[in-house]
């Protein structure tokens, strides 16, 4: 993985990710993906452990904002709705627009937002292209949308090795 499909930071699990560690890289606001990020894709179902990590964001100030490339909004609000944050559907990422729409909805200046997703060639290059900090997260379930299975084996000829974290 190199330039503009390198993210800054990578972690298994978007819970791994703490607070402290974005405020010390002046992070303030996330964008987020929905698919295989926060929930498995095409699934609402929310861990407490994914509810807990939101609610820990929020105490320590970092605003948070689903932005998903979902046509409709019915899933993306239940599940923006149960972890009490804004949210984007039908984005177009890796357009810089769409990433642009969640930058506007947190209020917050880009150089304080960073994304976090579990694909290169959306969230990671979509953020990169802005000069937005990216944070690359394993991909929560093998089950995915059939076009992301195509991007998954570009992925893999970029050097990425995709592990997932729940079965």
């Amino acid at each position: 993985m190199r330039g503009i499909l390198r993210p800054d930071f990578q972690y298994e699990m978007l819970q791994d990710i703490q607070a402290e560690d974005l405020q010390a890289n002046g992070i303030k606001g996330l964008i987020l993906d929905l698919d295989n990020t926060i929930t498995p894709w095409n699934d609402r179902t929310l861990t407490e452990d994914v509810i807990a990590w939101f609610k820990k964001m929020n105490d320590a100030g970092i605003k948070a904002c689903i932005v998903s490339n979902n046509r409709g909004p019915e899933r993306v609000s239940a599940v923006a709705d149960v972890l009490e944050i804004l949210y984007v559907y039908r984005a177009k990422k890796p357009q810089k627009k769409a990433f642009l729409r969640g930058i506007r909805v947190l209020d917050i200046p880009e150089s304080e937002v960073a994304v976090i997703g579990d694909q290169l060639f959306t969230d990671v290059f979509g953020g990169n292209k802005l000069g937005l900090k990216t944070i690359l997260v394993s991909p929560i379930a093998q089950r995915e949308f059939h076009g992301t299975k195509v991007l998954r084996f570009l992925e893999r000829l970029a050097g990425r090795k995709a592990k997932y974290t729940r079965r």
